[in-house]
């Protein structure tokens, strides 16, 4: 069976950039907290993280495009 999608409305966009921008900011906001508890430098803990943030913002970004394509297409 294969199951068709429809096109994500806009709160189901404003609801999911949402959530991913908490995710991001709880993601920074722990990560910080242990990498204090490791003694392991900001700096250090960023470069790591850096590659798992760039996806998120990438993601982020998409979510807006299309969120600005649906609100012009209305």
């Amino acid at each position: 069976m294969t199951e068709s999608t429809a096109p994500a409305t806009l709160q189901e966009i404003d609801e999911a950039i949402a959530e991913m921008e908490t995710y991001r900011e709880r993601l920074v906001s722990d990560m910080t907290n242990m990498a204090q508890k490791a003694k392991i430098s900001k700096s250090q803990m960023m470069t790591n993280l850096e590659p798992e943030l760039n996806q998120i913002d990438q993601a982020l970004q998409q979510l807006r495009e299309q969120k600005a394509a649906l609100v012009g297409a209305n």
